[in-house]
C-alpha cells in the first residue's frame, strides 16, 4: 500500500512545508537535491537561509495563508548561495488538515533556464527574439501598405456591391498593420527615465483620459491613500501603465457596465528579495480592480506572456508590456482573480529623499 510518506519522497519537483513562522518543517528528496543539503541541516530553519528568491515571497506566503487559496508566482530566480540561480515557478498552497498556517512550497524548475544558467541567458534569449520580431514587423509593414493602397485603387473601379471585399483587405491590412505597430512598441520601450513621481497625479491622467474612451461605459472610484509618498518611476512609462490597465478591466466588463477601483496604499512590510540574500522595499502598493468575470482558468498563470490573451482577437502584448515596463523600474506586479473580483497589484519602491 503507498503511503504518504512514498508519494512524498516520490514527487519530481522540489517540494518543502513551511510552518507560520516561515520554518522548514519537512523537503522530499528532489528538493535536497536541488537545494544540495539534506532535511536533517534544514529542518527547523528559516526557509530565507537557504533559498534566495528574486520575489516578495514573504508577502505570498502570507496571502496564501490569510485568504486559504493557492498562488502562483512564474519565472523566478530561485539561488541556493553555491550555485548560478534557476529560473522557477513556484506554487505555494495552504495545506489542508495540517497545522494552522502551514503551507506547501513547490518550485518547478524551467528546464531552459536551467540548462542555459538562470535569468541572464533567459534575457538574451528573449532579447533576441524581440529583435526578430520588430525586424519582422518592419519588414512586413511595407508590403501591407502597398496591398492596401491597391485595394483602394481597385474600389475606385468597382461596383458598390463589390466594394465588400476590398473594404474587407483595407480593413485587415490596417488591423495587421496595428498589430505589427504593436509588436514594433514592445521591443523599442527606452530605459525609464526616473524621477520622483506622484502617483495619485499619474493615476488621475489615466482616468481621465480612459473615461473619455474606453471606460465611458465604467464607473471608475477611487481609494487613494492621501499619504502616499513619491514613488521613483518614469511618469509617462507609468501612465501607459495604468492605461492599459484600465483598458484592459474595461474590456473585460464586454460592454456592460462595471465598476473599476483605483486603489493606492502603503506596505511597509513587502519587499523583493534578491538572490544575494539582501532586499529592497517595495511599499507603495496600486491596484487596479474590476468587478467583471475574471481571467479564464486556461491563461491565468500566463497572463504577462506576450501573446497571450483572454479576449477574442486580442494581441496578448498589452499585459506583457505592462510586466517589462514594471520590471524595468524594479518594481513588482501580480494579479489576483475570481469571477467578480480581478486585481492587478502593482508595487513601487519610494522615490529617494533629496540631498539637501
Amino acid at each position: 500500500m503507498t503511503t504518504f510518506d512514498d508519494l512524498w519522497s516520490s514527487l519530481p519537483i522540489p517540494a518543502m512545508t513551511v510552518t507560520p513562522d516561515d520554518t522548514i518543517s519537512r523537503i522530499n528528496s528532489a528538493a535536497e537535491s536541488f537545494l544540495n543539503q539534506s532535511t536533517k541541516s534544514m529542518y527547523g530553519k528559516p526557509v530565507w537561509d537557504n533559498l534566495m528568491i528574486d520575489a516578495p515571497l514573504d508577502a505570498a506566503l502570507a496571502r496564501a495563508r490569510a485568504d486559504e487559496v493557492p498562488l502562483f508566482i512564474n519565472d523566478v530566480d530561485v539561488g541556493t548561495g553555491d550555485r548560478p540561480p534557476v529560473q522557477c515557478n513556484i506554487q505555494i498552497a495552504p495545506m489542508s488538515g495540517a497545522k494552522s498556517g502551514t503551507v506547501l512550497v513547490l518550485l518547478e524548475p524551467r528546464e531552459h533556464a536551467s540548462r542555459l544558467g538562470g535569468k541572464s541567458n533567459a534575457k538574451t534569449a528573449a532579447k533576441t527574439a524581440i529583435g526578430m520580431a520588430e525586424m519582422l514587423a518592419h519588414e512586413i509593414k511595407n508590403p501591407l501598405a502597398g496591398i492596401a493602397g491597391a485595394a483602394q485603387l481597385l474600389s475606385m473601379n468597382l461596383r458598390k456591391e463589390d466594394l465588400e471585399m476590398t473594404d474587407l483587405i483595407v480593413a485587415e491590412t490596417r488591423r495587421i498593420v496595428k498589430l505589427l505597430e504593436q509588436v514594433e512598441e514592445f521591443g523599442n520601450v527606452s530605459p525609464p527615465a526616473l524621477r520622483p513621481v506622484n502617483v495619485h497625479d499619474v493615476l488621475d491622467r489615466a482616468r481621465k483620459s480612459a473615461l473619455l474612451g474606453y471606460a465611458a461605459h465604467m464607473r471608475v472610484l477611487e481609494a487613494y491613500d492621501p499619504s502616499l509618498p513619491p514613488t521613483f518611476a518614469d511618469g509617462d512609462q507609468l501612465l501607459q501603465v495604468f492605461l492599459n490597465l484600465i483598458k484592459n478591466a474595461a474590456e473585460a466588463s464586454k460592454g456592460q457596465t462595471g465598476t473599476i477601483t483605483l486603489k493606492t496604499y502603503y506596505d511597509h512590510s513587502l519587499r523583493l528579495r534578491r538572490r544575494d540574500g539582501t532586499g529592497r522595499g517595495l511599499p507603495l502598493q496600486i491596484e487596479v480592480i474590476d468587478d467583471g468575470p475574471g481571467l479564464p482558468e486556461d491563461i491565468a498563470n500566463d497572463i504577462f506572456d506576450p501573446f497571450i490573451s483572454g479576449r477574442e482577437n486580442g494581441t496578448g502584448l498589452g499585459l506583457a508590456l505592462v510586466s517589462k515596463i514594471i520590471s524595468d523600474h524594479d518594481g513588482w506586479i501580480s494579479v489576483d482573480s475570481v469571477p467578480g473580483h480581478t486585481s492587478f497589484r502593482i508595487s513601487m519602491p519610494i522615490a529617494p529623499k533629496e540631498e539637501s
